[in-house]
């Protein structure tokens, strides 16, 4: 612009903006509103900022300018604004990593999802066989702090931890061990020594639970090794057949000479008794016989005598002065139906 009073050509004039009053004309209460609006916008913002809750199963880790200041537990709490920090970590809850599968959908019947997982799952066993170990891993949160700034990603640390010494202990041991009898064993070696590891790393962690869900071969042979075990089976149950056939015929056995032995023993005991009792017998005769030795002879010679000819058949009587034999009576026959008797030998 020229220095005159007048713009000169081609010069434009200044630009004069009136703005009004405050408190004249219609619009003159406008920016008094926007401003209490703004500030009760901002009051509310703050308010809203100072207050958080905590849940009862979690824990808060409060963070000031990145500095770790202190942990609450649950219920409401109040934070400086847009300086205070809170983190809320699940301290009361069971953590829980799956390995060789994912839950769809929890509850009565879970739905899994099992391809794609099968890096995490398959091992090498201490026999050079491979086997499909899919298991579950559960801890707890145990210092918030630790868990939150100690490691960079700590899930990722007990997935890593959890599956090297899984892979460790099944490379420990046999195929049919993994599979059948030493679950047990390898469950507490992997729990131990993931609380060791992690213990070491101080990154807030306790593994509660190491539970193997289902150990099977890889799907390409699992057909074959069904047909492995059923004839496994087979053996077993023939095995189990003849020993039980061997113990039936042994028990019988020993039955048996169980069974003569005591009827031995009774024999003996019995044949025992009896000589006791001929030897009273005899004592009490001898006793009887020195009071009258004639009269029991006679009596122990007729007597033995009833004994004795009854079993002899046909009875001849010799005599050396006799000459001839003259049949009186048919002693050696046998009494017929009429009552008479008859001989044993056919006449000729």
């Amino acid at each position: 612009m020229a220095n005159g009073d007048e713009p000169g050509p081609g010069e434009r004039g200044p630009i004069l903006i009136h703005f009004p009053r405050l408190g004249q004309g219609g619009t003159a209460g406008l920016p008094g509103r926007l401003r209490y609006a703004l500030l009760g916008f901002l009051l509310v913002v703050v308010v809203f900022s100072s207050y958080y809750q905590v849940a009862p199963f979690e824990q808060g880790v409060v963070l000031r300018f990145g500095r770790y200041i202190g942990s609450v537990r649950q219920g409401p709490h109040l934070k400086l604004p847009f300086v205070d920090r809170v983190f809320k970590v699940p301290t009361e809850r069971q953590l829980k990593e799956e390995f060789g599968f994912r839950t769809l959908e929890p509850g009565q019947r879970s739905t899994f999802q099992k391809g794609g997982f099968e890096a995490e799952s398959l091992m090498l066993t201490g026999d050079l066989n491979i086997a499909d170990v899919e298991f579950v891993v559960q801890y707890r949160i145990v210092d918030p702090y630790r868990y939150l700034f100690v490691l960079e990603k700590p899930q990722e640390t007990v997935r890593a931890v959890a599956e090297a010494e899984m892979r460790g202990a099944v490379g420990d041991q046999g195929f049919d061990e993994v599979i059948k009898t030493r679950r047990g064993e390898i469950e507490e070696q992997v729990l131990r020594r993931m609380n060791d590891i992690l213990g070491r790393y101080r990154c807030g962690v306790d593994v509660k639970l190491v539970q193997l869900q289902d150990v099977h071969p890889p799907e390409p042979v699992k057909d074959s090794f069904e047909e492995v075990n059923r004839a496994l089976q087979e053996m077993e149950r023939s095995i189990n057949e003849a020993l039980q056939e061997r113990n039936k015929i042994l028990f019988r056995v020993q039955g048996e000479a169980k069974q003569r032995i005591a009827q031995g023993e009774g024999a003996a005991i019995e044949r025992t008794n009896r000589a006791q009792g001929d030897a009273k017998r005899f004592e009490l005769l001898l006793a009887e016989y020195r009071k009258a030795p004639a009269v029991t002879r006679q009596r122990l010679y007729l007597e033995a005598m009833q004994e004795v000819l009854p079993a002899t058949g046909r009875l001849l009587v010799v005599d050396d002065s006799v000459k001839g034999m003259l049949p009186v009576l048919n002693l050696g026959g046998t009494p017929g139906k009429d009552g008479k008797e008859k001989d044993k030998e056919p006449r000729q």
